[in-house]
C-alpha cells in the first residue's frame, strides 16, 4: 500500500490529480491511500511521524508555498519522494536543493504522471533496501538510506549511520557489494551514500549533516556526474 499526500489549494485539481492516482493503481496494480490538505499550513499541522511514501505538492498556494513546505520536510530529514505540480516553469530551479524527483507542468496528463509514479515506485523500493550487520547476540538491521558513509579504520569498518555509529570488523570492500547504486567508493577509505551530498569541491563531499568527506584527486567530477545519472 503506498500512501500519498496532495497539497493544493484548489479543490478541482486535487479532485483531478486524485483521479489520475486512483487510475494509476488500477493499471499498476499498486493499492493507494490519498490523504488531500488545501494548504501548505494544514499539512505541517496534521503531518505524522510516519510521512507519506509520495507527496503531490502544488507550488503557487496562498501563505506558506510548496517549495518552502518542501524545505521543511527535508530539514526533518524526510524521505518522502515530492513531485511538485505547478502552472509555472520557473520554479524548476528550485528543485535541486530539495530533491524533487519531478516537476509536473499543469494541466498534468496522465501519462506524465504515470511516468513519474513508476520512477518514485522504483525509488521507494531502493530505500526500503536493508543490510544486515553482526552486533551482540545477533544481527542489527540498518536500511541503505538512513547510512551517511562508511569509513575504513585499519581492519575495522565504521558505518555512520541515523544518531548511530557502527564499528565492525568487516573489511570496507566487502561492505561495498551489500550496497546497492546510491553509495560512491570517493577514496581509498571512504563510501559516501550520494542521496546524502549537498555540495562538493575539490577535496570534500559535504553532507547533509554537516559532515565532510575526503575525496581522491579527480573524484569531484566523477561524484557530480553519478548524481545527474541518479537524480
Amino acid at each position: 500500500m503506498l500512501t500519498f499526500t496532495l497539497c493544493d489549494d484548489n479543490a478541482a485539481e486535487r479532485d483531478y490529480v486524485k483521479s489520475l492516482v486512483l487510475d494509476w493503481s488500477n493499471q499498476s496494480g499498486a493499492g493507494v491511500s490519498i490523504r488531500e490538505y488545501p494548504s501548505a499550513e494544514a499539512l505541517l499541522f496534521s503531518y505524522s511521524d510516519r510521512p507519506p511514501d509520495i507527496l503531490l505538492l502544488d507550488i503557487e498556494m496562498p501563505g506558506m508555498n510548496g517549495v518552502e513546505l518542501a524545505k521543511k520536510l527535508r530539514s526533518r530529514r524526510e524521505t518522502v519522494q515530492i513531485v511538485f505540480i505547478t502552472g509555472y516553469p520557473d520554479f524548476i530551479g528550485e528543485g535541486y536543493e530539495v530533491e524533487a524527483l519531478h516537476y509536473l507542468l499543469k494541466p498534468v496528463t496522465p501519462e506524465k504522471l504515470s511516468e513519474v509514479l513508476n520512477r518514485a515506485l522504483g525509488k521507494i523500493s531502493q530505500a526500503e533496501k536493508k543490510i544486515l550487520l553482526p552486533s551482540d547476540g545477533g544481527e542489527t538491521a540498518i536500511f541503505l538510506h538512513e547510512i551517511r558513509y562508511i569509513e575504513a579504520q585499519r581492519q575495522y569498518s565504521v558505518i555512520y549511520a541515523g544518531s548511530g555509529e557502527y564499528r565492525l570488523k568487516i573489511p570496507i570492500s566487502e561492505l561495498e557489494t551489500r550496497l546497492d547504486g546510491y553509495f560512491l567508493r570517493v577514496q581509498r577509505s571512504f563510501i559516501v551514500n550520494l542521496r546524502e551530498v549537498l555540495r562538493i569541491n575539490r577535496t570534500e563531499v559535504v553532507l547533509k549533516s554537516g559532515e565532510a568527506v575526503p575525496i581522491s584527486r579527480g573524484m569531484a567530477d566523477v561524484v557530480s556526474k553519478r548524481i545527474i545519472e541518479l537524480f
